[in-house]
């Protein structure tokens, strides 16, 4: 037997090398990268190759984006919002339109604030941000559809309500002090942020429009603001950022408008939802009028009683959805006799069109160690972001409608 005596030093030595180079039993995993989702509501996804957003450009270079990424029926922000974070279309998880009625809640409009907060609208899907709360980690939001009201009796321990009035500076700077682990140290697994500027801009000019291109140009600059800032602190490169919107936005001239008088008679059926997927509820005993006056094709529109809807549309089972709806052709609204009379002159713009629009075609760009670099990917539905994200973020799934392997195409290093 051969006996290797070493100097005290030396073997002292020696066993801090090895401690520093075997982690002990106990040590815990690394932490995944942090998950940055954020929305630019109502920007549409030809609108990237506009020359008007070159940090978003950027991310694209460094990472992938998608020629289009096709919206859940109804192609409005509420119901689009909350299908990316529990990965449901609206039929499943109940934000089945901007505006909705029931017997046991009342009416839901985005303009009420204790509606959007009451959790009973929202009960039908999970979002990401509780499960990912649920698992013991830490979330945080800025103003996402559904992170102001308690759902599942859960929201992120970091969240701020939507309020138009915050500058985008300063929302990117809060985002940014979340994603450095500000104040506690412990960064969140998942931050959420929405941006309302290009949607706002498309409603009241058009996409079209200068007054588009210019919202375009300033959300473009906070995006930019943040990731100079993620490039400071050094975490740009240990971050997945996904940029999504919700829907994309159409042309609507100025004499291409109705009313719901234009549609059916008050008396016979009342309406429920405005816009361009527009419901109606048959006033009691009237459903054969209401019927009559509104199911088939009319000059600009076509109605359906809810069960008939065309079924790629995956929608009209969920008991909130109006007996009939009605779904308005390409640049064309219902709105309310004082809206008409307000309007001011000159093109504006709305979505809520068909999903399989061109003109409705979402955004999805994303950069980040998990994804590829420089590749363009093909059309999806919006569902299939939401397995990416819990793969991302290392989460089991809830029950959701998305494809898991939809975007595979999009990551470094796709499942075997």
């Amino acid at each position: 037997m051969i006996s290797i005596r070493l100097p005290v030093a030396a073997l002292t030595c020696a066993l801090l090398a090895a401690c520093a180079s075997s982690p002990t039993p106990h040590s815990p995993p690394p932490t995944p990268p942090t998950v940055l989702l954020l929305s630019i509501d109502g920007l549409r996804a030809d609108m990237l190759d506009s020359g008007n957003s070159p940090n978003l450009s950027r991310l694209a270079r460094e990472g992938v984006r998608s020629v289009g990424m096709r919206p859940s029926y109804p192609s409005l922000t509420f119901p689009n919002h909350y299908t990316l974070v529990t990965g449901l279309r609206p039929d499943h998880h109940g934000l089945v339109h901007n505006a909705m009625n029931t017997d046991e809640l009342g009416d839901f409009r985005l303009s009420d604030r204790d509606a959007v907060r009451n959790p009973a609208w929202w009960e039908g899907g999970e979002p990401i941000w509780v499960s990912v709360e649920k698992a013991g980690y830490k979330s945080a939001t800025w103003s996402w559809p559904g992170s102001e009201a308690p759902i599942r009796g859960l929201q992120a321990q970091q969240r701020r309500p939507f309020d138009e009035n915050v500058p985008l500076p300063e929302r990117m700077q809060l985002v940014l002090s979340w994603l450095e682990g500000a104040p506690d140290a412990v960064k969140p697994r998942f931050v959420a942020a929405y941006m309302e500027h290009v949607d706002k801009a498309g409603h009241k000019y058009g996409p079209d429009s200068p007054e588009y291109a210019a919202a375009l140009r300033q959300v473009d600059a906070a995006v930019g603001m943040l990731i100079d800032g993620m490039t400071a602190d050094g975490s740009l490169d240990n971050t997945n950022i996904i940029v999504v919107s919700d829907h994309g936005m159409a042309t609507v001239k100025q004499d291409q408008q109705l009313i719901p008088d234009d549609m059916v008679a008050p008396e016979i059926a009342r309406i429920i939802s405005f816009g361009q997927s527009v419901g109606f509820a048959p006033q009691p005993g009237k459903q054969a009028e209401a019927e009559k006056a509104l199911l088939g094709r009319h000059a600009h529109y076509e109605c359906w009683n809810k069960a008939q809807l065309p079924p790629r549309w995956h929608y009209g089972q969920n008991p909130r959805v109006p007996a009939i709806v009605c779904q308005m052709d390409e640049g064309w609204d219902v709105v309310t006799p004082s809206m008409r009379t307000k309007r001011t002159p000159g093109n504006s713009g709305s979505h809520g069109y068909d999903p399989a629009l061109p003109s409705m075609q979402a955004v999805f760009v994303a950069r980040g160690p998990a994804f590829a670099q420089g590749k363009q990917l093909t059309a999806f539905d919006n569902v299939d972001v939401y397995p990416l994200l819990t793969r991302l973020i290392g989460i089991p799934a809830q029950p959701n409608d998305g494809d898991p392997k939809a975007l595979e195409q999009a990551l470094r290093e796709p499942s075997k």
